[in-house]
Formats: C-alpha cells, sequence, structure tokens
C-alpha cells in the first residue's frame, strides 16, 4: 500500500503508472489519493494523516503540492539529495522510521534531456521556488548544465532561500533573482515553470503570454492538464515545449523502486502514462 498526499490531485496518473508496473511484476499494489481539499482536510492534519498511514502498513507515500516542504520536520530522516535540495517528494517507511527522498530531480532531469535536447541552456528563467522549483533548480545547474539561471517567486523569503542554497552549491554568479518576469524573458533562452499556475485549479499563466518569443524554449512540471495555458502560448509562437510528462514518469519510476525495492521499467511506466492520458 502506497499513496500521495497533496491538493488538487484527483487527476494524478500516478496512481494508475504505480499499479500497472506493479501488476507487471506480479505486485499487488495498492495506490490511494490523500487529496486534502477533495476531503476537506486542513493543512494542520499532516501530521495525523502520516500517523495512521504508517501504523496502517503503509510502505509509503509520494508527497506533492503544498507538502514538500512542510512534511520535513515530520520525518526521522532524509537522503542527502532531499537533505540538499530541502523538500522531499518520497516517504518510505522502513523500519518504524520514515526516511525522506526526493526523485524530482532525477525525474525532471532525464525528462528534459529527453524532450528538448541541443536547446540553449546559457541563460533560463524559472518561475516558482517552492519544493518542486528547488528539484528543478538543481537539476538545470547540475544535470542539465544551465550556466546562469534567474529566479522568481512572489514569496520574497522563499526565492532569497533558494537563491542563497544554490549560490553555496553552484555559485553565486550563476543564479540572481529577479522582480520583473517580462523583462527578464527578454533576456533568457528558455522558461521553466515551476509554479503550480496553470493547473485546472489555478487557472492562467504564471507569465503574461507577450512576453514569449520564438526563440524561447518553454518547459512544464504541471501534467494535470498535459496542455496548460502557457505551453498552448508557446506552441502558437512555434517555441520548442516541454510538457511535465517527463518528469511525472521520471520521478514515479524511481519512487515505485524506492517503495518495491524492484528495479522499475521506464519505458513500461510511459507507456502506462501515455494510455491513462489517451483513455
Amino acid at each position: 500500500m502506497v499513496g500521495l498526499v497533496g491538493r488538487g490531485i484527483l487527476e494524478s496518473r500516478t496512481p494508475w503508472m504505480h499499479e500497472q508496473e506493479g501488476d507487471a511484476q506480479g505486485l499487488r499494489l495498492l495506490y490511494t489519493l490523500f487529496d486534502f481539499t477533495h476531503r476537506g482536510w486542513e493543512d494542520k492534519d499532516l501530521p495525523q494523516l502520516l500517523d495512521a498511514v504508517q501504523t496502517s502498513g503503509f510502505a509509503g507515500l509520494n508527497i506533492t503540492f503544498p507538502f514538500k516542504q512542510a512534511v520535513m520536520p515530520l520525518l526521522d530522516d532524509l537522503s542527502e539529495g532531499a537533505r540538499a535540495i530541502g523538500a522531499v517528494n518520497t516517504v518510505v517507511f522502513q523500519d518504524g522510521k520514515r526516511i525522506g527522498h526526493n526523485t524530482d530531480v532525477s525525474g525532471f532531469a532525464q525528462g528534459f534531456l529527453d524532450g528538448l535536447p541541443g536547446v540553449a541552456l546559457g541563460h533560463v528563467l524559472q518561475l516558482g521556488c517552492g519544493g518542486a522549483g528547488s528539484a528543478t533548480a538543481h537539476a538545470l545547474l547540475s544535470t542539465i548544465g544551465v550556466q546562469h539561471l534567474s529566479l522568481y517567486d512572489t514569496d520574497a523569503v522563499r526565492v532569497e532561500a533558494l537563491r542563497y542554497q544554490l549560490a553555496a552549491t553552484y555559485g553565486a554568479d550563476r543564479v540572481s533573482v529577479v522582480q520583473n518576469t517580462v523583462q527578464a524573458a527578454g533576456k533568457v533562452d528558455g522558461i521553466l515553470n515551476a509554479t503550480p499556475i496553470g493547473m485546472a485549479k489555478f487557472p492562467g499563466t504564471p507569465i503574461d503570454a507577450a512576453a514569449l518569443q520564438p526563440h524561447h524554449w518553454v518547459a512544464e512540471i504541471i501534467y494535470f492538464p498535459l496542455e496548460t495555458p502557457l505551453l498552448a502560448a508557446a506552441r502558437a509562437l512555434g517555441c520548442r515545449t516541454l510538457t511535465g510528462q517527463g518528469m511525472a514518469v521520471g520521478q514515479a519510476a524511481d519512487a515505485f523502486g524506492l517503495f518495491t525495492g524492484q528495479a522499475p521499467d521506464r519505458a513500461r511506466m510511459a507507456e502506462s502514462f501515455a494510455a491513462f492520458t489517451a483513455g
């Protein structure tokens, strides 16, 4: 038994991917959605939920918006990656302890390299510096190889905290904070949306669509809906675009391995994602 904790997650493909991969490997895997909005729960109920599922014998939980950082004080230990990123998207219950991991970095990096090969990486604008944004920022500056990353978030404390963390790891000359996204967009090669804006629950675009230019590449981490208003506007201009599918499949595959101890078939999980979307 495993599950996903978050808000506005009823359209998530994650349960389907995990259960289909479990079936393919001869495992009876049951995946439950714990949507705080749908169930009428408050954020303060998170500790009680963790206690309940751990007591019930769950193998672990996936964690998504808005709990990737809020869950950390409730855990017994963190993987090196989760500690460095400052966010958790996977909790494994092991020997009576709660261990936090982060599979977003590897998931996003692989999806980006597969989906946007050869794009310019000199200067990138990232919108959003929460738990997912921390993971994508690390992926952009490390595995993907972005030379300079400009950060924007409506929360000044959050964006500055991420800038400080990234500067300490990759060098102060490789990261900056911007106040005006439209002005910043004119100076970059690509734009990544790491905010929830564009989901059905948070309609709209995280940046004025008029700021997009044909030379930009535009990437999303949102995958429900797969085609966000931002991506639609970018496609209309002829921009190269990347949906959130790659990150969704990549992080799910890595989490499956942590939950079950079995090696996932990533191609098969991508096929399951596509089949769910088509259905």
